[in-house]
């Protein structure tokens, strides 16, 4: 039986988490991490902590889905005891994300900013449809609902990166995210990268090629976050039984 802790279990995604454990033959939810309290029923069984000695200790694999800054702590606690882990936590900085890379070092970690099965699929056939329409004008939109925080979301971010590395370029270099004013004709390599947020949205990421006479585009639509809960409880069976390195949803999925 898979001892899955989960970081962040009073969230959305958390409780979704918690939710399909349930159904799992083959592993359950061990440790719950909480700083609030639970406003739904918790598996009897499971300790709930605040503390992460306890939450590392007592589980095989941690799920994360919470803020940056509690990513962060969990990664810099994780290389005091070493621990497999999927994050799922978007709007990381350059110094988490090099922090993410040092601990891979010492434990398997699936990182992804978007735990969808059909978004790794999508960002494989983005990759595909940017290198054979190279010429074509790249556009990226991306809906939330009214309650997320970072923008562009990291699904969005990640997608603008498949686009640029099959053409060769450097998304921080080339990277619109807003128009406004008399600001002249769209440059060749730019790839443009836009957030609609409002109401209850899931989310939505829409990849365009444009083309005089054509276009093209590609979509995901995500109806439940229960998507992302399945899409990390696959992850996290997988990840256990890796070396120590990073990984993305994609490698689960033989996408690359």
């Amino acid at each position: 039986m898979l001892n899955v802790g989960i970081h962040g279990s009073t969230g959305r995604v958390g409780r979704l988490l918690i939710e399909n454990l349930t159904k799992e033959q083959d592993a359950k939810v061990s440790v719950l991490h909480a700083i609030e309290e639970f406003d739904f029923t918790t598996p009897a069984d499971a300790l709930i902590t605040k503390e992460y000695g306890v939450l590392l200790k007592n589980s095989d694999v941690i799920i994360d889905f919470t803020i940056a800054v509690g990513t962060q702590t969990l990664l810099e606690e994780a290389l005091k005891n070493p621990k497999a882990l999927v994050i799922g936590t978007t709007g990381l900085s350059e110094h988490q994300l090099n922090l993410l890379r040092e601990a891979s070092s010492k434990m398997p970690i699936l990182y992804s900013t978007n735990m969808s099965l059909g978004v790794a699929v999508l960002n494989k056939l983005v990759y595909l449809a940017s290198k054979s329409l190279s010429d074509f004008d790249a556009e990226i939109v991306e809906q939330h609902h009214r309650y997320k925080k970072d923008a562009p979301s990291g699904t969005a971010i990640t997608l603008g990166e498949h686009v640029a590395k099959a053409r060769g370029l450097n998304l921080d270099e080339v990277r619109v995210s807003g128009r406004n004013g008399l600001i002249g004709e769209r440059s060749k390599d730019e790839i443009a990268i836009m957030s609609i947020r409002g109401g209850d949205v899931v989310g939505r990421h829409t990849v365009g090629f444009y083309n005089d006479g054509e276009f093209i585009e590609l979509n995901h639509t995500a109806t439940s976050r229960d998507t992302f809960a399945k899409g990390a409880i696959k992850a996290a069976k997988w990840i256990v039984n890796q070396e120590n390195g990073l990984y993305h949803i994609s490698d689960c999925l033989g996408l690359n």
